[in-house]
């Protein structure tokens, strides 16, 4: 566990799958013991979450919908690997464009979460799911909402929801036509590189400027996004899509795409 748990803070997506499903299957053949079953849990938590920050998130959807089922009624730190798993269904619901659906398990989750601040620390699960909660309010217009959830919680976070937090910002703004506060933001500071966030502040730094009729250097940017997506990020992540359609957008110089990046 502690090995998967130190390449996960390396951003290796693939070998936190592959360590994952090999304890899985470990976790089989003790199935009988209480053991094995926590085990199992643990290792197809990880296996899922590796999948989900690849951008293969989709793929895994029912598998992290049947854990979710199995741990529905457990307590403890148990219930934090539940929460989880539901973070993880609500990024991968927001990459599919199902953003109605992504708040309410956000909600949902923060409700939990409220609940369990006083037995754990729980802080970098709620920040993640707000960050989740960003692009979900973001993708259904609801801008001057996921403004004030990314302004409110930026100076509390760090690391991977930070970087969510400030990208969710910028995509926010750039959405709401706001294109040089957009581009001061995305400038503002230069955030941790977080392997699941590939190519996503350039993206939104591309549709700023273009927003602000910047044509040749919203292209560079578009360009660079695009190559640390297909450098970093699995060819099924739908953020490579959403980068070609923005270069592609860029240049034939029609307007910029409305889309969200999450």
């Amino acid at each position: 566990m502690e090995r998967l748990s130190a390449l996960w803070d390396e951003d290796a997506y693939e070998a936190v799958e592959a360590e994952a499903r090999a304890l899985q299957a470990k976790a089989e053949r003790l199935r009988r013991r209480s053991r094995g079953l926590v085990l199992g849990q643990f290792a197809r938590f990880m296996a899922t979450a590796a999948a989900c920050g690849h951008g293969r998130g989709a793929r895994v959807l029912d598998e992290m919908e049947s854990l979710a089922a199995e741990l529905h009624d457990t307590a403890g730190p148990y219930r934090l690997l539940l929460l989880g798993v539901r973070r993880n269904r609500m990024v991968v619901l927001n990459a599919e464009r199902r953003f109605g659906e992504a708040e309410a398990e956000g909600v949902a989750v923060l409700r939990e979460v409220e609940r369990l601040k006083h037995l754990t620390q729980v802080w970098r699960l709620e920040l993640s799911v707000l960050a989740g909660l960003v692009d979900a309010l973001c993708g259904q217009a609801r801008h001057e909402e996921a403004e004030n959830i990314a302004r409110g919680n930026l100076p509390r976070a760090e690391g991977r929801s930070l970087v969510a937090l400030h990208c969710g910002l910028v995509d926010d703004l750039n959405a709401q036509g706001r294109h040089a506060e957009a581009l001061t933001e995305a400038r503002r500071f230069a955030p941790p590189r977080v392997r699941e966030q590939s190519g996503r502040l350039d993206m939104g730094t591309a549709a700023a400027l273009h927003g602000l009729g910047h044509r040749n250097e919203a292209e560079t940017a578009a360009r660079q996004a695009l190559t640390d997506c297909e450098r970093s990020l699995h060819p099924e992540h739908p953020r490579l899509r959403q980068a070609r359609t923005l270069l592609a957008d860029i240049t034939a110089d029609g307007p910029p795409a409305a889309f969200n990046n999450s």
